[in-house]
Formats: C-alpha cells, sequence, structure tokens
C-alpha cells in the first residue's frame, strides 16, 4: 500500500523515498558546507592556533596533574615544583613561538645551517664531562645546577630546516640520485650516529623517520623506501640485541604482564591506566598509578595518566587535535608556492606525527618503550620549546600565504570600520 504526505507547499510524495530524498540532500549539503569551510583561505591557520593552544594546556593540566604526588614526595611537599617548571618553559616557548611566525624566509634560511652546525656540537658534548647520563642514556648536556637540556631535541629542528633548505635549493637536481642522497643521507647519518653513542635508540629511529620523511617528500621512489626500511630495521635489531636492556624492552613490550614485577612494570602499570579510566575516566587528580606505581608518569607515559583521568574521551580528544594539526600542515605544504615553506611544513609534521605515534604506541604496548615524549603534553623544556617553536613556523606559514593574507587584511578593514562606526555613534549619543 502506498502512503502519501501532502507538503506544506503543495507538493505529494512518497514518504519512505522522500524523507530518504531528503535526508541525504540535507546530509550532502552539510559535507559541502564543510568542505566549502576546509577550503577557506585562514581554515589551516585557524585549526593550527586552536589545536595547538588546546593540546599545550591539556599539556599544562595533565603535568600538573601527573607530576604533583612525585614533586610531593621529592621536594619538601610541593605539589607544584614540576608544573611550575613547565610553566616556565611555557612561558619561554611562547614568545619564541610568536617570533617565529614573523621571521623572513630568507632569515630562517641563512640560521638553518649554523643552528644545525650548533646542534651537532652540543651532541658532541654529551659526550664529555658536560653530559649527564638519564636512564643509561648519556644524551642530557648540563648547563650548570638543575639546568639540563637534551640537544637532541633541537637537533630535529635543526635537521628539518637544513634538508628543507638543501632540497629548495637543489630542486631542479632532484632527479639525480646523487644529489638526492648527498649531502643529505651523510650528514643525517652522522648525527643519527652521534645520537646513537648516547645510547637513544628511540630518537635515533625518530630521525631516520624524519630523513625518510623528507625523501618521500621531494619524491624519492617507493622501492627506495623499502630498502631503507629493511636496512634500518636490520640494524635497529643489531643495536637492541647488543644491549640487554633494550633486548629486554622488544621482547617483553607485547606481553608485558608476562613479567608483571620486572621489565613489564610500566607498560603494564600504563595498560592499568588507560584501562581502568573507562569512558569519561575517574576525573582529574583522580589516577591511582601515579602513586608511585607508573615511572614517568609525567613524561613519556602522560597519554596513559591522561586516559585514567579522562578515559576514552579524552584520549581520543588528543588524537583529534594532532590529526587536526597534521591535516592543517598538509593543507599548507600543498597550498604553499615556495618549496622551503613546502619542505619545512611537511617535516615538521612528519616529525610530530612520528613522536605521537611511538608515544602512544608505547602506551598501548603496540611498540617497544624507547622514550619517546608526547609533542606539547609531556613534561620537558628540551622538547617543547622547539616543538612549540616549529608549530609557530607552520602558523606563520600560513597566515603569510596569499589568500590568507589578503583574507586577514580583509578582516582587519572591516574590524577597524565597525570602530569607527561604533566611535561614531558614541560621538553622536554624547
Amino acid at each position: 500500500m502506498s502512503v502519501t504526505i501532502t507538503r506544506p507547499d503543495g507538493f505529494a510524495r512518497g514518504s519512505t523515498g522522500g524523507i530518504t530524498s531528503d535526508l541525504r540532500s540535507g546530509l550532502r549539503g552539510r559535507i559541502d558546507a564543510l568542505r566549502h569551510q576546509l577550503d577557506r583561505p585562514l581554515t589551516p591557520y585557524y585549526l593550527l592556533l586552536g589545536a595547538t593552544s588546546l593540546l599545550l594546556a591539556i599539556g599544562m593540566i595533565m603535568v600538573l596533574s601527573a607530576s604533583s604526588v612525585e614533586s610531593f614526595q621529592q621536594n619538601h611537599g610541593n605539589s607544584y615544583y614540576v608544573a611550575t617548571r613547565q610553566l616556565m618553559w611555557v612561558l619561554i616557548a611562547l614568545p619564541a613561538a610568536w617570533f617565529a611566525t614573523r621571521l623572513p624566509l630568507k632569515v630562517l634560511r641563512f640560521a638553518a645551517w649554523p643552528m644545525l652546525a650548533v646542534s651537532v656540537l652540543l651532541l658532541i658534548l654529551t659526550q664529555t664531562s658536560l653530559g649527564v647520563s638519564v636512564n643509561g642514556n648519556q644524551n642530557w648536556l648540563s648547563l650548570g645546577g638543575p639546568l639540563q637540556i637534551q640537544p637532541s631535541e633541537v637537533t630535529k629542528f635543526a635537521m628539518v630546516l637544513w634538508c628543507a633548505d638543501v632540497y629548495a635549493r637543489k630542486d631542479a637536481l632532484l632527479g639525480s640520485w646523487r644529489h638526492l642522497a648527498i649531502p643529505v643521507l651523510p650528514v643525517a647519518g652522522a648525527i643519527t650516529g652521534l645520537v646513537l653513542v648516547g645510547g637513544d635508540l628511540g630518537t635515533a629511529l625518530v630521525m631516520f623517520a624524519i630523513t625518510l620523511g623528507m625523501l618521500w617528500v621531494v619524491g624519492v621512489p617507493v622501492r627506495f623506501f623499502a630498502a631503507a626500511v629493511s636496512l634500518v630495521s636490520v640494524a635497529a635489531l643489531y643495536l637492541a640485541t647488543s644491549n640487554s636492556e633494550r633486548l629486554t624492552r622488544i621482547t617483553q613490550f607485547t606481553n608485558p604482564f608476562g613479567d608483571f614485577q620486572g621489565s613489564g612494570w610500566q607498560a603494564g602499570h600504563g595498560i592499568l591506566g588507560m584501562a581502568s579510566g573507562g569512558l569519561f575516566g575517574k576525573g582529574l587528580g583522580a589516577s591511582q598509578q601515579k602513586w608511585g606505581n607508573l615511572p614517568e608518569a609525567h613524561t613519556d607515559f602522560i597519554f596513559a595518566i591522561l586516559g585514567e583521568e579522562l578515559g576514552l574521551v579524552g584520549t581520543l580528544l588528543v588524537l583529534a587535535l594532532f590529526l587536526v594539526i597534521a591535516y592543517a600542515g598538509i593543507k599548507v605544504a600543498m597550498r604553499a608556492e615556495n618549496l622551503f615553506v613546502r619542505y619545512c611544513t611537511a617535516g615538521i609534521v612528519i616529525w610530530l606525527m612520528a613522536h605521537m605515534i611511538i608515544n602512544i604506541g608505547m602506551v598501548l604496548a603496540l611498540l617497544p618503550v624507547i622514550g619517546i615524549p608526547l609533542p606539547l603534553v609531556s613534561y620537558g623544556g628540551s622538547s617543547l620549546v622547539p616543538e612549540l617553536v616549529a608549530l609557530g613556523l607552520v602558523i606563520g606559514f600560513a597566515r603569510s600565504e596569499p589568500n590568507a593574507a589578503g583574507e586577514l587584511r580583509r578582516k582587519r578593514g572591516e574590524r577597524r570600520a565597525r570602530r569607527a562606526v561604533n566611535a561614531g555613534a558614541v560621538r553622536r549619543w554624547s
């Protein structure tokens, strides 16, 4: 039996087919409207600014929560010691990031070379008397008193800038294997070797990911990646088996509860924290794992505390914010006419997303624990400052894109016009 419904406009339609058609039409309309908004010139700029700000705010809150117990126990009852230090780094990083948004490209490209040289020098100094060993890795540098930095974090940023400048200069020659490989691969190999001398296999793998990502961006054939991944996998396996601690981490990460009281302690408690959070979490500050059970709760394993306190909703929010940064960064790179901007933006996105994937993989026991922090969220100025400055560069690139710059000028003009109208109205009333 056919059912007919008369619409207010006087037309009749079949109920089932008509309603379904209207739903599809409405859905298509919303998708088209969303696509239109995402294609607007300033959308990447606003997405980057918003996602970065939210991740930084979440990071400050979670560092305060995750470090409160350890700070209280180790700093004479001061639960805010670690959070205060993180706030200090944020207050240093924010002006630096703002300054980065306004750096001329010529200055940035010129600075890439001395920045890489200084980073390499700092890596070398970690193997001298100035170096400090943390968790068995000689990859920290003492600057006097409690102030320490991890030069490898700055080196990642310097590598991205330097590779982007080199490949932008050699763009017309990149059809040749020799120009693709030299000087990037020898320099990247030397830097990775310096990192490995300090015992930091995790950072060395991130360096490899950055280098491989930059090669992919400039158009290296896929077969090269297969060969490179195979070669590095064999090298990483050899390095892992040559160290008993690394070997234990690799062989135990898939089943941390098999040796829960030993090598699986950190990964196991991380999983327990994530699992106990449920959908909405236990609430801010209510984590049980941070009470001495979970090592590095405010650094490498802060995502586990976040999952415990904010639940699945909180973890998905953080993942969504990282995906927003990746999407907006890719948009900026694709729209960029300047090759240096394109390569630099792509390299920064690859670097930050590699960090995010490795860190969350560690917490979920999908990857071995190799000491990689969660960008913008984990405690640590050595990682936070270069990450925020790098995102400041991408935000500056997004704002400087010709269409985006024109849109910003138009918006400023409209705001000035509104202020003038409002000021005139106030004068008339007065």
